[in-house]
Formats: C-alpha cells, structure tokens, sequence
C-alpha cells in the first residue's frame, strides 16, 4: 500500500470541551462569553462529558444550597472525565473548591474568560487554524433563539449584609455605552426579540464612569440607564428591566415604559418591609416609602408589572415584622414574587446578628408569605380575563402555544397557554385573547 502524502492525510482531531453553567443570568452571561471564546478559536463544544477532552464548570455561590450544587456538578464532572476547569462565583472562594476536590486543573473567578482560556490552553492546545468564521456575530448564546440576556456592568457597590457578591465579583464596573448597543443590535439581526438587561444593579449603570458621553452609530449617547433604555427600546425588540433599585431617576423610565418604549416591567429586589429589618440588611428604602412609589408608577403606567424577591427569618426579624412583610405585600399587590428564607452564607456580615431564627420558623413563614401572595397574584390576573394582550411564543405542543405576556420574565414568572394556535412558531408575537387565569398562569386563544 502506498504512504499517505500530507493531502490525502486523515485531518487532526480537533479539540473538545465540555460545558456546565450554573447559577444565575449573569453567569450564563459569563459562560456565553467563555463559549463564544472557545468557538472562536476553532474548539468544539461536546455535548456530554465523556466526549469531552475537559470540562469547564461555572458556578454559582450565593447561598449554601448553590454552594453544594456546584460542588456535586464539579464532582460528576471529576467523576465521568478527570478534567475540570472550575470558574464562577464559587470558584472566587478557591479554597472551597480545592477543598472539595483537590485534583481539579484550574480554579478561576467569575467573569473571568481570559483566565478561564489560558487554563484550557496549558492542558488543550488550541487548534492551529481556528475557523474563526463559524462564530456568528451575537456570539454562541445558551438562551433560545428568540430571547437573550444583554449584560451592562459588572459587580455592585451596595455592601448588603446578607450578601457576598461584591467579595467575588467587585465594585460596579459599567460596560461602554456603544459596545452594549453594538451587542444588542447583533443580538437583535440575529433573531432576537427579547432583551433581558441584567445586572447586579442595573439602575447604577454609569455611575463609575460619572454617566460620561459614549458613541453608538455615530451619536453621542450617556452611559446611564434612561439614555440606554431610550436607545434599545428603538431596536424594534421587547425590552425588560431586571436588578433595578428603586432610585430617583427609576421614575423617568417608568415614562418610557408608559410610553410604550421599553415593556412595563420591573424587577425591583425589595427584600424586605420593615424599616428595622432593611438598616440591619443595609438595604435602602422602607416599606411605607416603597409603597407610595408603587402608586406612583402605576398611576403612570397602569400596565406596570412588578416583580421582586424578598428573605424573611432574617436574623432578628420578629413576628410583628413578620406581620409589617405580609402587610405590605397585600398593600403592595406585585405581580410576581420571589421568597427565600435567610441563608447563612459564609462570608456574610449579617451571620454574626443577634437574634438567629429558628429553622421551622423559618419555614413556617416562607409558607404563610407564598399563601398570601398566591392569593395577590391570583387577583391581579383575574383582572386580565376577558382583555386582549400580546404574547411571545417560546414553545408549541400540538395545539396549545406556550407564551409570554409582557408581565412574565422567562423561566422565573408565569405562562400564556394559547389553544387553537394552529401554525404558531417560537419567536413569533401572538395578539391573544384571556379566558381564564390561576394563581400563576394564564389560558387565552388567539384574538
């Protein structure tokens, strides 16, 4: 048999690498970023572990529950391949990860995709002739292909007791202005038709930077958070608001909102009612304050829907506090709620407070919260029957289209159930008639 010439030779085998992303938008953010990297440079993205040559795992740390869930992701992924580059939150508290699983090849922190491809560089070379083409221009998203997550900044300047995101991810970095439309307006030619602006504290954008002067498509454009809502509600997608504190200048774009520019949506993490309870959480605001915002807000924009999050059996909170938290929550009627009871996070400033509750009475009053703002929720979208509104579709099974209104965030608030939607594609808009609601969803049929 003849040698093989260098033309006829089998190509080289190119490169594999696993992916796990835990955690929260920002950190799928992250792990887009880090993909996209790998695609650029000619890797391949294995599907399971086993074909993979390593693995990267990005996790999460925010509270024990995350913890120990991006230890047992990092331990499956030791376990069924050997090779694991850890990265993310968790991976800020090394000595955690190396702890648990000493033999892994690297530890890196979160949104840190240049430390994360030189370690897969010192244990898998990179192709020598990376197609650099194949990467499309929004980059390789993790999202379906009809909604993203757009990024603004990095890290937060609040110093929340409760929370040790500031130790793992730092102080409020603001991305430029030109750069951030530059991605929504690839994300948007590329099919996109949801927005998800995300941050840790989306209303500060622009702060460290003084809200300078930036440059997108030849136009001067501020770097602060009423100027970008502007400039992405002209891009022809849905726009929604996430992480937003309730600052003064929240106000101008709730006009925006009113005005049909963006969707009348945010999500304002509250946490609490109590003034007491929200000094001990270094939180901003307090309950009666908070509500005269809502009111204001919805006497401008009376489609607003708010979502927030919210900790109760925080250390020291006591029943009538308690009591102040469920009172507001009936005043307040917010559309979509999230509860946790308070973890004791390592590194949190709020561990060592007097008072620590009891684990049952914890639970016991998450339980009695999810029932009264089960009842709310299902007030306010009894409200909606018999209304037409717009949905996006995000899935079809047969006949029924699953949706979402301008109310609902993906993954983390409600549905749209549209029967009769004969043809109906993920990524297509629907005007939808409501005939029914629940506690958290919505059936309608085509209008």
């Amino acid at each position: 048999m003849a040698a093989r010439t260098p033309k006829d030779a089998a190509p080289p085998r190119v490169p594999r690498v696993g992916f796990v992303s835990l955690g929260c938008p920002k950190a799928l953010v992250d792990s887009e970023s880090i993909l996209t990297q790998l695609r650029a440079e000619g890797y391949d993205i294995a599907p399971s572990y086993e074909g993979s040559d390593l693995v990267v795992v990005n996790t999460c740390g925010f509270i024990d529950a995350a913890v120990q869930e991006s230890l047992d992701a990092i331990g499956e992924a030791m376990a069924a391949n050997g090779k694991v580059i850890v990265t993310g939150c968790l991976g800020a508290r090394g000595d955690v990860v190396r702890e648990a699983h000493p033999r892994v090849l690297a530890v890196t922190g979160p949104h840190a995709t240049p430390e994360v491809m030189a370690a897969v560089h010192a244990h898998l070379p990179k192709p020598h002739d990376p197609f650099t083409d194949l990467v499309p221009p929004q980059g390789i998203r993790l999202t379906p292909r009809h909604y993203a997550y757009l990024k603004i900044s990095e890290g937060c300047n609040h110093r929340c007791t409760f929370c040790i995101i500031p130790s793992m991810r730092g102080d409020l970095v603001s991305r430029p202005v030109g750069e951030v439309m530059q991605e929504a307006e690839h994300l948007v030619r590329a099919g996109v038709k949801e927005l998800l602006v995300i941050s840790q504290d989306t209303s500060a954008y622009g702060v460290d930077v003084k809200y300078r002067t930036g440059f997108w498509g030849g136009k001067p454009l501020r770097t602060r958070m009423t100027e970008l809502c502007e400039a992405l509600g002209g891009l022809g997608a849905w726009v929604r608001l996430h992480y937003v504190y309730p600052y003064p200048h929240v106000d101008e774009v709730i006009a925006l909102m009113a005005g049909g520019r963006i969707l009348p949506y945010l999500d304002v993490p509250f946490q609490h009612a109590s003034a007491r309870i929200l000094k001990l959480m270094k939180r901003p605001a307090a309950g009666e304050k908070t509500l005269e915002r809502i009111r204001a807000w919805r006497r401008e924009c009376p489609e607003l829907a708010i979502r927030s999050t919210f900790i109760v059996g925080f250390p020291g909170e006591t029943e009538a506090e308690f009591e102040e938290l469920l009172g507001f929550l009936r005043e307040a009627r917010l559309d979509r709620v999230g509860c946790f009871t308070y973890s004791p996070v390592e590194g949190a400033k709020a561990n060592g407070l007097p008072g620590a509750v009891p684990e049952e009475v914890k639970q016991e009053r998450l339980a009695r919260f999810m029932a009264v703002q089960a009842g709310v929720s299902r007030e306010r979208l009894a409200e909606k029957v018999g209304r037409e509104i717009d949905v996006l579709v995000d899935d079809v099974e047969g006949r029924i289209a699953l949706a979402r209104s301008s109310s609902d965030a993906p993954e983390i608030d409600g549905i749209v159930r549209v029967k009769g939607a004969k043809g109906a594609r993920a990524g297509e808009f629907l005007r939808v008639r409501v005939t029914a609601s629940g506690d958290h969803d919505l059936e309608a049929v085509a209008a």
